[in-house]
């Protein structure tokens, strides 16, 4: 069984070896499996929204699961309703029984209970490399991948293969309300699940449709150049047996030119490609419509009811993988017509005291710009971006970028940087981006950003929390100032 993991850092010679290396040629459909003495499964982080669909999908076929976590939530309340026995804090203990440990890349390597599998030989598995075996056990698996709207646009698949009684399996990056999660166990051989670049982890997975969105300049602390990007996102498209793609974005064009074998099918804004909209209308900034276009015959009318004009090009992916899953136009009109949006996608959360506060997983420079200008597009006064910037390495690389993305914003709030995995070698401040941004004001705590934002802005503005951390805990935090009794006066 050859090795998941890959070096945190390297560069185009090394990337161009690394992937000539024969085990990249193995057919993943037979290369990674669990062994099959495996009957109990211990998960560490068992409360994460990655975790949970993976959770149900193993119960469903016959595991039995248990899991450990530090602090309580929905999703572990919904695990044990489901059967899964769950422990509140990691201790070796929790490992009784287990044939397997299952871990997501957010445990420490200090985890006690991940030193207690090595000492007592317990297999030791990444999330990624289970994904990679779950995606393996399904006829049609579909996996999509792209630097941006991943997550938006597996969620619309699901949404009408699901609502259509087709009955998928999903891992899905975010909250979907039609199916009350972040994925689910289906019945049928269809599987939908979102395939993330980060460190290559999608090339752990199997993928019988592969859709592609876009390719940008992230995770370049890993990639080291878009170029070495490009060349993982041709070894994930070479695995599958249809590739659906962005024929209007440039990386993608040239990372597909170099896959052979697979039925490449596009799409994109113009009739140069097989899937395309025409006769788009906007009405009141939020819902739009357009025609689902094919080979210059239109499919169907598409309606949306989630803002921002590269929303557009989402649904016209989703519908294209839909109809490649055996979805009909009528289905993909009726059902994305129901799509309200994933979870952190410009999800609206409430309107303490006349503000209207979203939340966004933006935190990439080009995410930023697309949230900013949907923004643009509605009807709101001044619109106000809470940005948390995540990673240090992603702060320093693309400074210039964010402030440019950010400066969209008639107001800008700056939250502390959230390192995660990273030790701060570049040394930068959240400061140094802020003094780039007029007017912006930095802040250490999510407290201090809540009263100060719900302090200034002003009925009829906008405020977005922005970032892929915990910033939506500031959301909450500004939620819970209308409950508060107002100042003497006011």
């Amino acid at each position: 069984m050859p090795p998941l993991s890959l070096p945190c850092l390297r560069g185009a010679a090394a990337l161009s070896n690394y992937l000539k290396e024969d085990w990249w040629l193995y057919n993943m459909k037979s290369a990674i499996a669990i062994p099959q003495n495996v009957r109990h499964i211990h998960c560490i982080g068992v409360g994460g929204s990655g975790m949970f669909p993976l959770v149900q999908i193993l119960l469903s076929k016959g595991y039995s699961i248990s899991g450990s976590d530090n602090n309580e939530s929905d999703i572990l309340a919904a695990e044990r309703e489901l059967g899964v026995r769950v422990t509140m804090g990691h201790s070796p203990d929790n490992l009784e029984g287990a044939d397997l440990v299952l871990y997501s890349a957010a445990i420490m390597e200090d985890n006690p209970e991940l030193a207690a599998a090595r000492e007592r030989g317990i297999p030791l598995w990444e999330r990624a490399r289970m994904l990679g075996a779950v995606s393996s056990w399904y006829d049609c698996a579909a996996g999509v991948c792209g630097t941006h709207g991943k997550t938006t646009v597996t969620s619309m698949i699901t949404q009408i293969l699901y609502d259509s009684g087709r009955d998928p399996s999903a891992v899905i990056g975010g909250k979907l309300r039609a199916i009350g999660g972040y994925g689910r166990a289906g019945a049928s051989d269809l599987f939908v699940y979102e395939a993330c670049e980060f460190r290559d982890t999608f090339l752990s997975t199997c993928p019988d449709l592969a859709v592609v969105l876009n390719i940008d300049d992230d995770h370049m602390d890993y990639f080291g150049t878009v170029a070495n990007a490009m060349r993982s996102y041709t070894q994930f498209a070479s695995k599958a047996s249809r590739v659906l793609y962005n024929a209007c974005d440039a990386n993608t064009c040239q990372a597909m030119d170099a896959v052979s074998g697979p039925e490449k099918i596009t799409f994109g804004w113009d009739s140069g490609c097989d899937y395309y909209p025409e006769d788009i209308v906007f009405h009141d900034g939020l819902c739009r419509s357009f025609d689902l276009m094919h080979h210059g015959e239109c499919l169907c009318r598409i309606t949306l009811h989630v803002p921002g004009t590269h929303n557009i090009l989402n649904a016209v992916a989703a519908c294209a993988a839909a109809l490649l899953l055996g979805a009909s136009p009528e289905e993909c009109a009726r059902y994305l017509a129901r799509f309200g949006g994933a979870g952190r996608r410009f999800e609206v959360l409430g309107t303490p005291l006349g503000v209207t506060v979203v939340d966004d997983y933006a935190h990439h420079p080009a995410e930023l710009a697309a949230t900013l200008r949907a923004a643009r597009e509605l009807k709101f006064g001044e619109i106000w971006a809470v940005f948390q910037p995540f990673t240090f390495s992603r702060t320093y690389l693309l400074l210039q970028d964010f402030v440019e993305a950010l400066s969209l914003a008639d107001h800008v709030v700056l939250s502390q940087i959230m390192g995660s995995r990273e030790v701060n070698t570049w040394h930068i401040k959240s400061t140094d981006l802020g003094e780039k941004i007029p007017g912006c004001v930095c802040l250490d705590t999510f407290q201090e950003i809540a009263d100060y934002v719900m302090a200034h802005a002003h009925p009829g503005d906008l405020v977005i929390t922005l970032g892929c951390g915990d910033i939506y805990k500031c959301a909450r935090m500004m939620l819970a100032k209308a409950e508060e009794p107002l100042p003497a006066g006011k």
